[in-house]
C-alpha cells in the first residue's frame, strides 16, 4: 500500500516547510524520474476571447519549459472520421489553419501572408517546434464536448480502421481542406507529433449528447491498437515515433466501465490522468476540486493507485494539474467555506464557477479574500465569508509536482496553458520542482 494521510487540517497560509516532506527520492513504483514530461493544454478557442495567442508561450518562457503541446481539440464527424470544416459549433478551420497573424502576434516575427499554404495556429506551433527543437505537439480529439461520435466511430474493425486513417491523414500528413490559398496536401506536414485520445467516455455518461455503450471497453482497446498500428506504420515511412496518449479518468467505475488497463498501457506511451474537477461548482456545497490526498473522497493520489493497481506503469502515469479553479458563492455557515451549502456557482470572466488561475491570483493579491490551505491534503482555496474557489496555487503546484517525482511518475499535465499568468508563473513552478 501507499502512504495515506488520514486527516485533514486545513489552516490559513503558512510557510512552505511541509513541502519538503514530499522530497525527490526513489520510489517503490519506478525510482526516480529525471526526465519528466511538461504536457500542457493549448485550447483552439483560447485566441479570441481570452486572446491567448501560440506567441504567448514564447514571451512567458512556457514554450521551452515544456516537452509537449496538446492541442485541443479536434472533433469526429458524424461520417466516423476525423472533421475540418466549416461547421459551426464542430470545427473551427479559421482558428487552426486560416486565420492570417501580424509580426507581433506571430513567433517568428514575421506577419502571415494571403498565399502561404498555412497560417493560424498550426503555423504558429510549427514556429514555435523549429524555435524548440525537443517540443512535441499532440493532437487532442474529443473533449468533453466533441466526445459525442466516437461510440459510433469505433464499433467495427473496418470503422476503426477508417477514423483513424482520416486522423493520420488530416494532421500527420497534413493534407487539409484546401479553402483558397490555404490548406491542400501536405500544407500541415510536420506540425504535429502524436495524437491524444480525449473520450470522455468510453462506458460511462459523459456530455448530454455524447453515446455511450458497455461495448465501448473492449472497442476502446481496439481503436487503441488501431492507432498504434497505424501511426507506427507511418513513422516507419518517416523514420520517426508518433507518440499515443489519452487523457484518462480518475473515478474507478468510469476506469471499469471503459479502459482495459493492462492492454490499452502497452500501445499507449503515456496518460494524462484527471487531476482536478473531483468536485465541481454546480454542485449545492463547497469542496476540493483537485486534493493530493483526501480521506473518503477523490484524489490525485487516489487516482494514481486505481490506475497502479489496475496494472499501469508508474512512469506512464502523468498527473493532471488545473490551471483553473472552481467556485461557489452564497456559502454559508462558517467557518473556512470548505463543505459548506452554496446557492449558485460564483460569478467570473468567462463563466460561472470557472476562473483562470490569473483571475484567482488577483483576488489572492487583492486582500479581500482569505487564502487557505491544507497542507496535508494538498490543496488550497480563497473565501472573503461568501463566495469560496478552491485552486492550485505555487505551493500546492510545487508539492505535486515533488509528489511525482517521489513517486517515479511520468511527469505533470497542465489544463490549460491560456489560465497561467503572463510570466508563466505556474509552468515555471512546475518545471522547477519536476527537476531536469
Amino acid at each position: 500500500m501507499r502512504r495515506r494521510l488520514l486527516s485533514r487540517a486545513a489552516v490559513a497560509v503558512t510557510s512552505l516547510s511541509l513541502l519538503g516532506a514530499v522530497a525527490p527520492a526513489a520510489s517503490a513504483h519506478g525510482g526516480h524520474h529525471d526526465t519528466a514530461r511538461r504536457v500542457g493544454y493549448f485550447t483552439q478557442w483560447g485566441v479570441y476571447g481570452r486572446d491567448f495567442q501560440v506567441q504567448d508561450l514564447e514571451r512567458s518562457g512556457a514554450a521551452a519549459r515544456l516537452t509537449h503541446i496538446n492541442y485541443a481539440f479536434g472533433n469526429i464527424g458524424t461520417d466516423g472520421k476525423c472533421l475540418m470544416g466549416n461547421v459551426p459549433g464542430e470545427s473551427d478551420p479559421w482558428a487552426d489553419y486560416q486565420r492570417p497573424l501580424d509580426a507581433e502576434n506571430s513567433v517568428d516575427g514575421v506577419a502571415d501572408t494571403d498565399t502561404q499554404a498555412l497560417a493560424g495556429n498550426f503555423n504558429q506551433l510549427r514556429e514555435l517546434k523549429a524555435a524548440h527543437p525537443g517540443l512535441k505537439v499532440m493532437i487532442s480529439l474529443g473533449g468533453w464536448s466533441w466526445s459525442t461520435n466516437f461510440s459510433d466511430s469505433v464499433r467495427t474493425p473496418a470503422a476503426r480502421k477508417a477514423l483513424v486513417a482520416s486522423c493520420v491523414d488530416l494532421y500527420l500528413k497534413g493534407n487539409l481542406p484546401q479553402d483558397g490559398a490555404r490548406g491542400g496536401a501536405g500544407a500541415a506536414a510536420g506540425v504535429f507529433d502524436g495524437v491524444d485520445i480525449d473520450w470522455e467516455w468510453p462506458g460511462s455518461e459523459g456530455d448530454t449528447d455524447t453515446v455511450y455503450r458497455p461495448e465501448d471497453k473492449r472497442n476502446f482497446t481496439a481503436l487503441v491498437a488501431e492507432f498504434r498500428r497505424q501511426l507506427d506504420a507511418y513513422g516507419r515511412t518517416r523514420h520517426k515515433h508518433y507518440e499515443l496518449s489519452a487523457f484518462v479518468p480518475t473515478a474507478p467505475a468510469k476506469i471499469d466501465a471503459g479502459f482495459e488497463v493492462r492492454k490499452i498501457m502497452k500501445d499507449f506511451d503515456f496518460v494524462n490522468l484527471q487531476g482536478y474537477d473531483f468536485h465541481v461548482s454546480g454542485e449545492k456545497t463547497t469542496a476540493q476540486q483537485s486534493a493530493l490526498y483526501a480521506r473518503n473522497d477523490f484524489s490525485v493520489d487516489g487516482t494514481v493507485d486505481a490506475w497502479l493497481h489496475r496494472g499501469a506503469p508508474a512512469r506512464k502515469l502523468v498527473v493532471g494539474m488545473p490551471f483553473y479553479g472552481q467556485g461557489w458563492t452564497g456559502v454559508s455557515g462558517g467557518g473556512d467555506g470548505l463543505g459548506q451549502p452554496a446557492t449558485a456557482p460564483a460569478p467570473a470572466k468567462w463563466a460561472n464557477g470557472y476562473a483562470d488561475y490569473k483571475e484567482l491570483k488577483a483576488l489572492a493579491d487583492s486582500g479581500t479574500y482569505r487564502l487557505h490551505r491544507d497542507q496535508r491534503g494538498g490543496h488550497a482555496w480563497l473565501f472573503d465569508g461568501t463566495t469560496l474557489w478552491t485552486y492550485d496555487d505555487p505551493q500546492v503546484l510545487t508539492q505535486k509536482s515533488r509528489y511525482v517525482r517521489a513517486e517515479g511518475l511520468g511527469g505533470a499535465m497542465f489544463w490549460s496553458l491560456d489560465g497561467d499568468t503572463p510570466d508563466g508563473e505556474l509552468v515555471r513552478t512546475v518545471d522547477r520542482a519536476l527537476g531536469h
